[in-house]
Parts: structure tokens; sequence; C-alpha cells
């Protein structure tokens, strides 16, 4: 969530720069009727329960000296009736603030480049140099079936369309990349390994950003009876990612600022119902309603955050490279960039069926937006006065496309799979697969 007080001061500004960068029309209008009506009620709290306070004072003057106080009490009595409706009324105001303001997309960092969508994202690098085929190359899709290890009949029959069954040695492939990358990160780049719940409540989501905006984007759990047939338990959203229970450990929280930066990493499975997407990416495990990742999230001091971008975005390029996976790096322009991020970076692996570059990691700099959401504060030693922390994520990375890209770019003439010298370990040795 934008500061509220860059609508008090410079609204005109914020609304032209939300048009040009995020093709976001702010109403105008609306921001400056609510935030009239939100003055002039706060205006009158604060003088009724002045008053109301003289006047309880007089009270215990008057009664004091024996004087009749009913008239003073009615008095009392009706400024406090009055003063809890204009209460009511300034919730109700700095509640439509609030809705309106949770609707607003952040504002890009100053040096991610102007543009509409991912046609004008800029390659700020690239890393290896896509192999050179003497055989024709089979998709992930080809290879897994053939294996016997991507069953995505299966996956429909027990499910739907975008559900998978892994099998075999490509189950185990799957499951060693997952152990691979955290391993990576908590060992050598400082993470501390959590294990988050799946299913969280809304607050949780709002805090990270996904609701009320992007509601339909999630799975969501139907209220349920509690033991007590008087209480419902309310319902829950599955998560689509890592970042939105992890990023949450932090809510309502205030951190000592000497304990800055907190790194934190999870392997969860993510959900997404992927509305609107239809017709995109149906073949194979590119674009899934189930997938896993391992993700990276970072707790900032709010001078650090843009240090802390590079950094976490080159641990997920360690990934790549340590499975020697070419690669290039964009940083996204913004009308591409997701509604909470201020700078992205995405990470693209070379996909030799697709002759292209495709995205497996989206790292970001969420500035404040996320920790005005949760209310996540740090406070130095000695200072009395909190301030709110940078918050950052990224993929390191999505388990699903990491496997697509080892099938591809280490498939062999005959169908077999080479693998990565790194994973080899998590493989129990064995160097390639075969049907």
């Amino acid at each position: 969530m934008i500061d509220q007080n860059l609508l008090r001061t410079n609204l005109e500004e914020v609304a032209e720069t939300l048009k040009i960068k995020r093709n976001f029309i702010l109403d105008v209008e609306r921001v400056k009727s609510l935030e009239e009506q939100r003055k002039t009620l706060q205006v009158k709290t604060e003088t009724l329960q002045a008053e109301r306070n003289a006047r309880s004072k007089n009270i215990g003057a008057a009664k004091a000296r024996g004087e009749d106080i009913s008239a003073l009490l009615a008095e009392v009595d009706s400024m406090g009736s009055e003063l809890d409706t204009a209460k009511v009324e300034l919730d109700k105001v700095q509640s439509e603030i609030r809705d309106l303001l949770l609707s607003v997309p952040n504002l890009p960092a100053d040096e991610v480049p102007l543009g509409k969508d991912d046609s004008e994202n800029l390659e700020v690098s690239r890393w290896g140099e896509p192999r050179q085929f003497d055989f024709e190359v089979k998709d992930h899709v080809a290879l897994g079936e053939a294996l016997n290890g991507l069953d995505f009949a299966a996956g429909v029959k027990l499910t739907a369309s975008r559900f998978v069954v892994m099998k075999g040695k490509l189950a185990r492939l799957h499951r060693a990349l997952s152990q691979f990358m955290l391993d990576l990160h908590t060992e050598q780049h400082g993470y501390k390994e959590t294990n988050v719940p799946f299913l969280v409540n809304h607050d949780t989501l709002y805090g990270t950003g996904q609701l009320p905006k992007f509601g339909e984007d999630l799975f969501h759990t139907q209220p349920l009876m509690g033991q007590d047939p008087n209480e419902v338990q309310r319902p829950f959203g599955l998560i689509p990612t890592a970042e939105v229970p992890v990023t949450n450990l932090v809510r309502d929280e205030i951190i000592d600022e000497d304990s800055l930066p907190l790194r934190y990493t999870a392997h969860t499975p993510c959900f997404r119902a992927e509305a609107g997407s239809y017709g995109r990416d149906t073949r194979g495990l590119i674009r899934m309603h189930q997938f896993e990742k391992v993700e990276m999230v970072q707790i900032v001091a709010p001078e650090k955050s843009m240090e802390a971008l590079e950094e976490l975005t080159g641990h997920a390029e360690k990934v790549l490279q340590l499975l020697g996976l070419p690669y290039r790096k964009m940083l996204l322009c913004s009308g591409d960039m997701g509604f909470g991020a201020a700078k992205t970076y995405d990470l693209e692996v070379w996909l030799p069926a697709q002759n292209t570059y495709r995205e497996i990691s989206s790292c970001s700099n969420m500035w404040d937006f996320q920790a005005r959401r949760m209310a996540a504060r740090c406070k130095a030693k000695g200072d009395k006065k909190t301030r709110l922390v940078h918050t950052l994520n990224g993929s390191g990375l999505a388990v699903g496309r990491t496997l697509v890209a080892v099938l591809e770019n280490y498939q062999n003439a005959d169908g077999s799979i080479t693998v990565p010298e790194v994973l080899r370990p998590y493989m129990g040795g064995v160097e390639v697969i075969t049907a």
C-alpha cells in the first residue's frame, strides 16, 4: 500500500505517475472528496472530545460546590452521543480510504524503464551459451512421457487439466532439484529454512497484496462448521507462493534493526487459478494450477533494499549457474511489474524446444508497500520512533520450470537425460536417466 501522505501532499503528481508508468487511473476527485470528509470529521471528533472533557471537569467542580449538575450531565451525555456518531462516520470514511489505497499499485523506482508490457523489458546480462544439438530436439513433454515420468493424463483423471503426476526417476529428479536449492540457500547464502502453512487466512493475503485485487487468481476453501454449531470457520486461501506466509511472519512486529536483514527460504507447493490465462502455455509444465517453488524472502532496513535486491537476484542466478543452464537477466519495465513491486528482475532460462528464453525466477523489491499493509516495522536502539521495513522476495527457483530446463538442455539423442553433476549426490549417484 502506498503512503497515504503522498496522496495528501502530492495527489496530482502521484496520479500522473500511476497513469504514465502503471496505466492505472486514480480517481482523483474521489480521493479529494474522501480526504475532505476525513479532515472535517477528524476536526469534529477532536473538538467534541475536547469539549466533552472540559464539561466533565466542570461537573466535578460544580458537584464539589454542591450545585445542581443535572443540566451539565445532560449536556455531556448529548455530546457523547454526538461524538460516538462522529467516530462511526470517521471510521467509515477511513475504511473507504483504506479500501481505495488497497487497490492502488506500488510506484516504480526511478530507474525502472518506462514501458507498457514485456516487449519493453531491458536485458541486463546473459550467462552461458545455448547448447548446439546434432539431433532433433524434443520438448519436455515428449521426453518425460517417453521416460514414463510425466503423466498428464493421470493428472486430468485425478483432478483436471494443468495438473500432472510425476513418477520414478523424474519424480526423484524433481525432488532433488528442490533439495539442492534449499541446501544452497541455507548453507551458502545465509537463509533460514522455514516450513509454513499452505493454507492462510485473509489477513495474510491482504498483507502481501493478493487481496482484495487478485482474489480470483487464488483457490479458496469453503466455510466449515466447527464443533460448536454456532461457530463457522472462515474460508482460507491456498498459497500462490511461499512469499505470502513467509513475509507475513513479520506482520504486526517491531524488529530490532540490529537483527536485520532477515533471510528466509521455504519449499512449498503453489496453487494458482490462473484466471484470465486460458489458452496460454497449455502444453506441459510451464503454467500449472499446482507447482512447487523454493522461495527466498528478505526483510531489510529501508536504505539497504536495493542492495539486497541485487544480492537476492544473484542467489537465484547461482542456482542456474551451478546447474549449467543458460539464462538472461531482465529488468522489467513499469508496465510488466507485479502489483506490489517497486523494481523487479526476471531470470529467463533457455529452453531448446521453444528456441527462446522463458521466465524461471522473478525477484522483486517491494519497498515499504507490503510492510505498510502488514504494519511490519523496525527500530534502532535508542530511537523512540519506528519505521517500516522493506520486503523482498524471489524464486530460487520454480522447481517445475527448472525440471523442464534440465530435461530439454540435458537430453540425449536416444531420449535419455544426463543428470547435471551437482544433482547426482541427490540422485544416489545416477548419471543418466533412461526409460
